[in-house]
């Protein structure tokens, strides 16, 4: 098939990945070795620093861990209130804890809290017995997980994040990783607000100092490690828009906080979002060869947002192409174009149009006249 290009002047109409606006909006300086904001609506990165670089994800490997005990709970592999023996080398973990005692049982209720809010080592490697039935094979199945989630940058060796030459990550994988959490398990996302969890008599407060000083923010993940320094993932959500963003190698544990929010507050001041196509919204009208209708509606698979600097709406365009001759048959979803965008004349981003409804093979006649016309034009 060749490309035939439709040229649609569009203002605003669709999200970005790639971004162009340095030139309209630039981040705050920060001190962290790497760092990223993202906009989770639209997928928009609106600020980024070495975020595909290798780096130690200390106690962030949680998320992985946390993530596998949320999948296994949603496949009913394990209950919240099933009871987890604390083994001997979970007890010997060095680093934060949530000082469990050796031979005692605990509910994964109460060890997803410790893993979470006190980020502890022995809770993570209780639950990695519990799911995998040792450490190393619980590390396999995180790395397992981390190759279908396409985390290419990430490689893990304890359940922990306790350091290790060849455990390692990127502050995009590590995005990535915790964005996949709120998506696909919204109902254990509310851990990662509590602000303190009390276990053996002993209270521990989340070392996320933004819950609590800024109202919007309800998650997610500290890690500190002398080799990783002070890390932080956080999460934000104000008038309808949620941010990422991560933080990694800050100078200290208050650092990490204020970094992270100067970047939400730039994120949420400086950019803003919109809801430009509903999943199923027809976008374009295409013609089809061939087929029991001369047309198909074409649209996008999912709601479709964008994310530019305030203001800027205007300098967003978009080439539509489609693919033709389109040839019947032709199954609902699937690709038979793409959208091109630019923002003040740069590469945006490409988003693939999907045919919102099916359109069967025409009858013998109409079939033969439409061969004729196509070997005509």
């Amino acid at each position: 098939m060749t490309l035939r290009a439709l040229i649609l002047i569009l203002a605003a109409c669709l999200p970005a990945q790639a971004q162009v606006f340095d030139d309209h909006s630039s981040p705050p300086s920060l001190y962290s070795r790497a760092f990223l904001l993202v906009d989770l609506q639209s997928g928009a990165v609106l600020a980024e620093k070495n975020a595909d670089q290798r780096i130690e994800p200390a106690s962030l490997t949680k998320l992985m861990t946390a993530y596998l005990v949320f999948e296994a709970l949603y496949q009913k592999r394990l209950t919240l209130q099933q009871e987890a023996v604390v083994s001997q080398k979970a007890w010997r973990a060095p680093g934060s804890r949530m000082f469990l005692e050796p031979g005692t049982e605990v509910s994964v209720e109460n060890l997803l809290k410790g893993l979470i809010v006190q980020s502890g080592n022995d809770a993570a490697i209780v639950l990695a017995e519990t799911v995998g039935g040792s450490e190393q094979r619980f590390v396999d199945m995180m790395n397992q997980q981390a190759q279908h989630l396409q985390l290419t940058g990430t490689k893990f060796v304890n359940a922990t994040g306790l350091p290790e030459p060849q455990h390692y990550s990127t502050a995009r994988d590590l995005v990535r990783l915790a964005s996949l959490i709120i998506e696909r398990f919204p109902e254990h996302f509310a851990l990662y607000s509590l602000r303190e969890f009390t276990y053996n008599d002993i209270a521990q407060y989340n070392r996320n100092k933004l819950l609590g000083r800024d109202p919007h923010v309800d998650g997610m993940k500290t890690g500190f490690t002398e080799s990783a320094g002070f890390c932080l993932l956080a999460t934000a959500q104000r008038d309808g828009r949620r941010l990422m963003s991560v933080v990694i190698d800050a100078r200290s544990d208050n650092g990490r906080a204020s970094e992270s929010q100067k970047l939400l507050n730039f994120g949420f001041e400086q950019f803003e979002t919109r809801k430009l196509y509903s999943k199923g919204e027809i976008v374009h009208e295409l013609p089809v060869w061939k087929g029991s209708a001369d047309h198909l509606q074409a649209g996008f698979s999912q709601d479709f947002y964008v994310t530019v600097p305030k203001g800027s709406w205007p300098q967003l365009q978009a080439k539509l192409e489609s693919m033709q001759p389109l040839l019947a048959p032709i199954r609902a979803g699937q690709s038979i174009g793409m959208l091109r965008l630019t923002f003040d004349g740069s590469p945006y981003g490409e988003y693939p149009l999907v045919a919102l409804e099916s359109v069967g093979v025409a009858n013998v006649v109409v079939r033969a006249w439409h061969s004729l016309m196509l070997l005509l034009d």
